[in-house]
């Protein structure tokens, strides 16, 4: 078939019938539920942009696989400048929705899945990279949403996968047939995985061979049985069932994340890419990470520019826009969200082919970018409440706001500069919110911390990228030092 359009997305996740659990109840039409459905027109924004001719370039890529325009989210980065274009894409996707779109953890899953593979069946003689060849052409044929699966609850951290006095706290192996394997487990802070046609599960550590059933990797359907996901909870998140958009602050976009249990599923051998190979286990994840690492320096950029807008907004509606510490403030942003994008194109334009052919980033500037992503966002965030002020927290509801007794008072009363109607101050000010204090928990501040891997996983490997050892040589050489 054809690039699906975004209404052919959203009923083809419509006739999938996923186990899905929100505030303690089954949530039986997850595409029409109030609070879900902002998360799923984000993931159709993917759809939306791919079909409109000024957007192809970045938006889609024709495969070298099966000769077709394929959207950008399947494809797999044939030189450093799909690695680009991998981060414009996210940046432009990051302004429309100012939220998570949740299938960039797919994309890089796919890229890393792909070279591991080759590399692991090049020593063992498996055939993961074939399997997941065809996957990924049925993938592409069919323009399909995948979700890309490796974090998992872990137990305790002082424990390795197979120590540990719960064994399903790591997912695994539990049965292997002549058929395919069978596996249990759970992989945590989902994002996207209820808006997806597919999940790719990876490992979510270095293995060693002990831990050899951990050291799995595998594609399945989101509808397939025993899969069950539980819909985390977010700040505010019940705004959305208020019939008020102006509180929600960003109604018609955001994101969702689930815990998603694997409770004794099947995988057919011909979806299974990693089985018990636990030295290529390290490889996976860390050719993952680096392509996640590298995708913030897009995604979280273009929601960045949201954000500087609309403080530079809400300057204007306060009569605040000349002072010259404000100007200050938002060229102080402007230079952490860029630095933040040039991170994400270095890392990119210095990419390199693996072994398979596919192109991945250079990993010590992914980590970089990743890092400055733990950090630059919350100063951001610091700076767009500076400007808002206090009524970003204390303003009352829209309820109060269109009350025939209310209304009137708020609307004379919170009126800043008087050529701006008092709604408008009150809309930009909950955007504001909505992405400063963590009412989009799935886009912006909160997700910065620890989405692709903690802090210290990052500076982990930029002690481990950083050759330290040519740096010293470097000095010694230029001191002429002798050993």
């Amino acid at each position: 078939m054809s690039l699906m359009t975004g209404e052919q997305y959203i009923e083809s996740i419509r006739a999938m019938k996923m186990n899905v659990y929100m505030f303690g109840k089954k949530v039986e039409c997850p595409v029409d539920d109030p609070i879900l459905r902002p998360s799923l027109n984000s993931v159709r924004m993917t759809y939306d942009l791919a079909q409109l001719p000024e957007y192809e370039d970045l938006m889609t890529a024709v495969s070298p696989y099966t000769g077709k325009r394929v959207n950008r989210f399947t494809h797999i980065h044939q030189s450093a400048a799909d690695l680009v274009k991998k981060v414009k894409m996210q940046r432009l996707l990051g302004q429309k929705t100012a939220a998570c779109f949740q299938r960039c953890v797919g994309m890089d899953a796919f890229n890393a899945v792909f070279s591991t593979t080759y590399e692991t069946d090049k020593k063992y003689g498996t055939n993961y990279h074939e399997n997941f060849k065809k996957f990924m052409m049925y993938v592409q044929d069919n323009d399909l949403t995948v979700d890309g699966a490796m974090t998992d609850p872990k137990g305790d951290r002082s424990k390795a996968p197979h120590q540990q006095a719960d064994p399903d706290l790591f997912l695994h192996v539990v049965e292997r047939r002549a058929d395919g394997i069978v596996v249990r487990g759970a992989k945590a802070h989902q994002t996207g995985v209820l808006n997806s046609h597919e999940v790719i599960v990876m490992p979510t550590q270095s293995m060693k061979p002990e831990d050899k059933d951990y050291a799995v990797s595998f594609a399945v359907p989101m509808d397939t049985p025993g899969i069950t996901m539980i819909i985390g909870r977010q700040s505010c998140d019940t705004r959305k069932l208020e019939n008020t958009e102006m509180d929600v602050g960003n109604s018609e976009f955001g994101g969702v994340e689930a815990l998603t249990i694997f409770d004794n599923v099947f995988v057919p051998n011909d979806r299974i890419f990693l089985n018990g190979e636990a030295e290529f286990a390290g490889m996976m994840v860390e050719r993952f990470a680096g392509y996640h690492r590298q995708s913030y320096g897009g995604c979280k950029v273009g929601v960045g520019d949201v954000l500087i807008g609309a403080a530079a907004v809400a300057a204007d509606y306060n009569g605040a826009a000349k002072a010259s510490h404000v100007k200050d403030k938002l060229i102080e942003m402007t230079h952490l969200n860029e630095t933040l994008y040039a991170c994400g194109i270095a890392c990119s334009a210095e990419g390199h082919p693996t072994e398979s052919g596919n192109y991945i980033i250079d990993l010590l500037l992914a980590n970089v970018c990743k890092q400055n992503v733990t950090r630059f966002p919350y100063e951001i965030v610091r700076l767009a409440e500076d400007i808002a002020g206090g009524l970003m927290v204390t303003a009352p509801s829209e309820a109060d706001f269109r009350s025939p007794e209310l209304g009137p008072v708020i609307d004379k009363y919170l009126r800043g500069v008087d050529s701006v109607s008092t709604e408008n101050r009150l809309r930009i000010l909950r955007l504001i919110e909505n992405l400063a204090l963590g009412t989009a928990a799935v886009g912006y501040r909160t997700e910065s911390m620890h989405g692709a891997g903690s802090p210290q996983a990052q500076r982990i490997m930029i002690a481990r990228q950083g050759n330290l050892e040519h740096k010293k040589a470097l000095a010694k050489a230029l001191a002429h030092i002798k050993e």
